[in-house]
């Protein structure tokens, strides 16, 4: 394999979206109340926001390979460090490049929103490298989907609300638990699907405490609460009920999570849900554009 394309596929790109979708959220919120964007601070949110969801990636691809818990009978997409693509020390090195880029457009957000974004991103990145590593990494415990629930979700569109107002709103807020909850949806498919292999390796994630039944009816709530919170952006009017066209999909991605047999399908159902997030979120974009 193209040392590029090991590359490529050790980011993760089909998941990539998550860290896009809270930046456009919490700009078009912002747009919405004061009728003006900042470009540069939405495009270093941007950047800042997938340098940290890749360095935390690469992180996650050589520890869990370090850990052993990256088998040859491991269910999910094949990773760079465990296949022999890229050595433990460059992934390690490509996570630390990622870091420090997302660190560079920090240093501008810190310029132009002061100590609350010297907060939000040193949390963030201390965060990203705890997701796998240290002594007790996040993803090897019950909090992984609250991690990115945070992250993922109120920080960021809360952190891309503030860098264009400097300030908070309550609408900002709700907004980061409906793209929250989605994100958090796709770490639970990950974890359903790994639940086996992770158990067996001391990985006690929130799928593995909860097992299979209980996993399926955590991934219907995420799935489903962001539509049943709708009703709260109610002020917005019409638009407010865009991202309901989404709902077919989530129904669908529900019924597919509870129909497929743990394994391979999973990927699939990982990317979609991804992918179902993302839609949502231009939707919801939209919502506060028009």
């Amino acid at each position: 394999m193209k040392t590029s394309t090991a590359w490529f596929l050790a980011c993760r790109p089909k998941t990539l979206s998550v860290s896009l979708s809270p930046v456009l959220v919490g700009t078009a919120i912002a747009w919405h109340e004061s009728h003006t964007v900042l470009w540069l601070p939405l495009l270093a949110a941007a950047l800042g926001a997938a340098f940290i969801q890749i360095g935390t990636n690469l992180f996650n691809d050589v520890g869990d390979f370090l850990r052993g818990t990256d088998t040859p009978e491991r269910l999910g997409p094949k990773r760079a460090t465990a296949e022999g693509w890229l050595t433990p020390g460059k992934v390690r090195a490509g996570a630390w490049l990622c870091f420090a880029l997302a660190f560079i457009c920090g240093i501008y957000l810190v310029a132009h929103g002061g100590w609350p974004i010297i907060a939000i991103g040193l949390a963030s990145l201390a965060a990203g490298w705890a997701y796998t590593g240290g002594p007790k990494p996040i993803a090897y415990g019950p909090l992984g989907e609250v991690f990115v629930f945070i992250f993922f979700g109120l920080v960021a569109v809360g952190g891309s609300y503030y860098l264009q107002t400097l300030s908070l709103s309550p609408m900002a807020l709700i907004a980061a638990t409906l793209v929250g909850l989605h994100a958090a949806a796709v770490i639970t498919v990950n974890n359903y699907r790994d639940l086996d292999g992770d158990a067996k390796n001391g990985k006690n994630t929130l799928a593995v405490r909860l097992g299979r039944p209980r996993t399926r009816h955590l991934y219907t709530a995420e799935i489903l609460a962001p539509y049943a919170l709708l009703p709260f952006l109610a002020n917005l009017g019409w638009p407010a009920a865009l991202p309901l066209l989404t709902l077919p999909l989530a129904i669908r991605l529900i019924a597919r999570f509870y129909r497929e047999a743990p394994g391979p399908a999973f990927n699939d159902i990982l990317a979609a849900t991804a992918g179902l997030q993302f839609i949502f979120a231009i939707l919801l974009t939209l919502g506060f554009t028009i």
